[in-house]
């Protein structure tokens, strides 16, 4: 089979043999023949080989990046900017803060009038309030600050990334568990050193998911 890449970086005739010694030393590949003018390399190879192997591969020579057709590999500096990272970490707090008053606010409920209920069916409940919330929180800011009307404002917090919301949760109530066993008294002030050690760790999981859209796309994810 055979697979044509973007491999951006090559200059000289040099960087093309360069870059087909590298490539040529995965294994499974049988032939590469690079094109210079168009920075596109070619592969021929007796079985499927994911395009992160020949990524890692090419590790040893930063300037080189592969990347499937049509995509644009990720500039060594893309992590660096530090008003998207601010940004990025605003938008990330709001979506915290409206997370952990359903997620937080069901575990204390339960574990304070229904102590008794299944763990994971807590949790659960916890992350499914955490992302009403969340929603919740978003279209009411979204209403106020942005003057949208009501059913838009609810459509576009929807429509915002609920990937980040549910790793966010995942985060938050993984670590609680890890930390508590749900065995912890809400009186005890263990409890609200892991609350604030979920929250953390809910903060700082989705924040590079955030910025990544954020920077890349333009596009806030909260």
């Amino acid at each position: 089979m055979t697979h044509s890449y973007t491999l951006t970086g090559m200059t000289c005739s040099g960087c093309e043999a360069n870059v087909k010694k590298i490539l040529s030393s995965v294994e499974g590949v049988q032939k590469v023949e690079t094109s210079l003018s168009e920075q596109k390399v070619t592969i021929e190879m007796n079985k499927h080989i994911p395009i992160q192997l020949f990524q890692e591969t090419l590790k040893t020579k930063p300037n080189y990046q592969i990347s499937e057709p049509g995509s644009k590999p990720i500039p060594k500096n893309f992590w660096m900017d530090k008003l998207v990272w601010v940004s990025a970490g605003k938008n990330t707090l709001n979506c915290l803060i409206g997370c952990s008053i359903g997620d937080f606010g069901m575990i204390i409920f339960l574990q304070t009038y229904y102590h008794h209920i299944n763990m994971y069916l807590m949790m659960s409940l916890a992350i499914l309030a955490g992302l009403a919330t969340s929603i919740l929180l978003e279209t009411i800011l979204l209403k106020l600050n942005e003057k949208f009307s009501w059913d838009a404002a609810f459509k576009t917090a929807i429509g915002m990334s609920l990937l980040s919301m549910i790793v966010m949760e995942l985060a938050e109530n993984a670590t609680d568990l890890l930390l508590t066993s749900g065995q912890v008294s809400v009186g005890t002030s263990f409890y609200w050193i892991a609350l604030s050690l979920s929250m953390i760790a809910g903060f700082v999981v989705p924040l590079p998911y955030n910025y990544y859209k954020l920077k890349k796309y333009n596009k806030a994810c909260h």
